[in-house]
């Protein structure tokens, strides 16, 4: 029977995997990056709470380079998957774990299939992306407009089914509001949410944080991710006062559940684009780093901080859209693995 690997490298990932996991016979997943990290809550923890087994692999430390994080996760791989047969390895989004997992299995003929790929936006994940494309032999992408910008690079093996987290997000297995400000010490009745990364390409700008602390609301703060300048970021995320209810990471659920009933998001994480639409709540994105992804009318974007200022006096309209899967794409992933297993690892170049 075939086997399934999924490589998992932050919560995000995990979440975005879960539901095709669930839905899988034969898998196993290894679980690496932020997940390890002690500092980002050690999510790993999350994996075996959701009633899975993983292989854990710490591919670095706090202060190790994008670079270093990247070779020693293809030496983790590649002797893991030397010792444990693999026939799909299931790698998402953009991040170096996932370029890390495209490069092991091209290079040792495993078929790789790739979810969430042909998405735009701005600093080194774009790259990221588009490379770990050009190395998978297969794509699991949320809409259309992803698949013709697969073709637009001569790929094939293209199929439309939704971005998996939205499974959960409508399914009826989520926390209540009141589970998770118990589980997190949250004492706010009315609060946003804050995630903000930083941009690989540009210096780190704190500036948005000036905004919030006058604004005078309250805000869950969720930490950035571990990419270059993300210790500058923690640091003034860390001098936030008493308004302010800061932490490492959620689990996935939890945060979804504190999502949909939050006034807005703010920050320039994917979460703003991809994950509150769905629920209609209002993202005020923050600079470039989600650049030229779909923008529906629950978002707005603000390069300076007067036009933060005026996003959180006058949020945009809280409006539902779906434009990235409506709840089916374990089944259409299932669905489509007949078809994956007759693919050759032997990629060509497709014309348009």
């Amino acid at each position: 029977m075939k086997q399934i690997l999924f490589l998992t490298g932050t919560r995000a990932d995990f979440g975005k995997l879960k539901p095709l996991i669930n839905a899988c016979e034969n898998y196993n997943i290894f679980a690496t990056g932020m997940h390890m990290l002690d500092k980002y809550g050690m999510t790993c923890h999350e994996i075996t709470k959701s009633g899975f087994k993983y292989h854990p692999f710490i591919n670095q430390d706090k202060d190790t380079p994008m670079d270093l994080v990247l070779s020693n996760t293809i030496e983790g791989l590649s002797y893991y998957m030397r010792e444990n047969k693999t026939d799909l390895l299931v790698v998402h989004g953009d991040r170096v774990e996932a370029l890390a997992g495209a490069i092991v299995g091209a290079l040792n003929n495993v078929l790789v299939a790739h979810i969430e790929g042909g998405e735009i936006s701005g600093t080194i994940d774009e790259s990221i992306r588009h490379a770990v494309t050009k190395l998978a032999h297969v794509h699991f992408v949320a809409n259309a407009d992803a698949e013709k910008r697969l073709k637009q690079m001569g790929e094939d093996n293209i199929f439309v089914i939704g971005s998996p987290d939205i499974d959960i997000m409508l399914s009826d297995t989520l926390p209540s509001l009141e589970q998770v400000k118990n589980k997190y010490d949250i004492q706010f009745t009315e609060y946003a949410i804050c995630i903000y990364h930083p941009v690989t390409t540009e210096p780190v700008d704190l500036g948005m944080f000036d905004v919030l602390d006058e604004s005078g609301l309250r805000y869950v703060v969720i930490y950035p991710n571990n990419d270059a300048g993300a210790k500058r970021i923690i640091k003034r995320i860390d001098k936030l006062g008493d308004r302010f209810h800061v932490l490492p990471s959620m689990r996935f659920e939890y945060f979804l559940a504190l999502l949909k009933n939050a006034k807005f998001i703010i920050g320039n994480s994917s979460a703003g684009i991809r994950e509150a639409p769905v629920y209609g709540v209002p993202t005020i994105d923050v600079g470039t780093r989600q650049e030229g992804r779909s923008f529906v009318p629950s978002i707005v974007n603000c390069r300076t901080l007067d036009e933060i200022r005026h996003a959180i006096k006058h949020p945009p309209k809280a409006v539902k859209s779906f434009e990235f899967g409506k709840g089916d794409s374990a089944r259409k992933f299932i669905q489509a693995l007949p078809e994956v297993w007759k693919i050759s690892p032997q990629k060509r170049f497709i014309d348009l």
